[in-house]
């Protein structure tokens, strides 16, 4: 079973990453249920790793915080993949995750707190997509984070399923 960790986005911080999406040139997709901010991708997990994880994150003791929606990015500028939103303050939950995992996963090296706006399979000219993107401006929004889920993702399609949800103080 392939898992990750993740914290999902009230509605209307889904509707502003709608509309981002359709501001960006080249992309046809749209897939706002997906919307997340991946805590801590685990991968394939047994059964077994899989009781021991929820058991780890049961004992997880963290208050309800807020973050807000920085800049857009991208990563490999050269041979864009994808666009992504920063997500600015939660750095400090994903490292509480790290370290109640740390005897069963290695821990983050770099973790930057992003939401994955668009994949992007071609672009055309790349110079002028890039530019095109550096224009898009964000709306400012704050936001609650006060839970963050276990979740299980299908590896036919991008499809998630939640499997436990942890309650932040």
């Amino acid at each position: 079973m392939r898992v990750f960790i993740a914290s999902d986005f009230p509605e209307e911080v889904k509707k502003e990453l709608a509309r981002l999406q359709d501001l960006l040139p080249e992309f046809k997709g749209k897939k706002t249920e997906n919307f997340h901010l991946t805590l801590k991708f685990l991968g394939e997990v047994s059964p077994e790793t899989l009781l021991q994880i929820k058991s780890r994150l049961q004992k997880i003791s963290f208050p309800a915080f807020r973050v807000h929606l920085g800049e857009i990015g991208i990563f490999t500028p050269k041979h864009v993949k994808i666009i992504w939103i920063k997500l600015i303050g939660a750095e400090k939950l994903q490292e509480a995750i790290d370290n109640a995992l740390s005897p069963l996963f290695k821990k983050e090296s770099r973790f930057m707190a992003h939401i994955t706006l668009a994949r992007i399979k071609a672009v055309g000219e790349r110079k002028d997509f890039l530019e095109k993107v550096s224009k898009i401006k964000t709306k400012w929004m704050e936001f609650s984070i006060d839970k963050f889920v276990l979740k299980t993702l299908s590896s036919d399609a991008p499809v998630y399923e939640d499997l436990e949800s942890y309650n932040l103080n």
